[in-house]
């Protein structure tokens, strides 16, 4: 009886801190300027219109936001796959960050 007691207990437990833990938080769009920053404007520019080797202008660009993800995540030509590099949600961030260089 005691052993089903403990379990109940440990499971009981497990749940509780599962759901208390934190979860990290999407970046902001100050966070995703600060990663363009780090990781795009060489090739893009601060304005996303440079265009060092070959990187598109990412003011004129129309790839909606999925596309943008892919791109960021498995590269294209010359630009690095940034998979394994930024999270998920980074690449989201700066995904979103670079539809707002159109309207700049």
């Amino acid at each position: 009886m005691i052993w089903k007691l403990l379990v109940l207990f440990a499971l009981f437990a497990s749940v509780t801190l599962w759901a208390c833990t934190d979860k990290p938080a999407a970046p902001s769009v100050r966070d995703a300027a600060a990663v363009y920053t780090q990781y795009c404007v060489l090739c893009h520019g601060a304005d996303g219109r440079r265009g060092l080797n070959g990187a598109g202008d990412l003011t004129a660009s129309t790839l909606p936001l999925e596309q943008r993800i892919q791109q960021i995540t498995h590269g294209k030509g010359l630009m690095t796959p940034y998979a394994g590099i930024l999270t998920p949600e980074e690449i989201e961030a700066v995904a979103r960050y670079t539809l707002t260089l159109a309207s700049q």
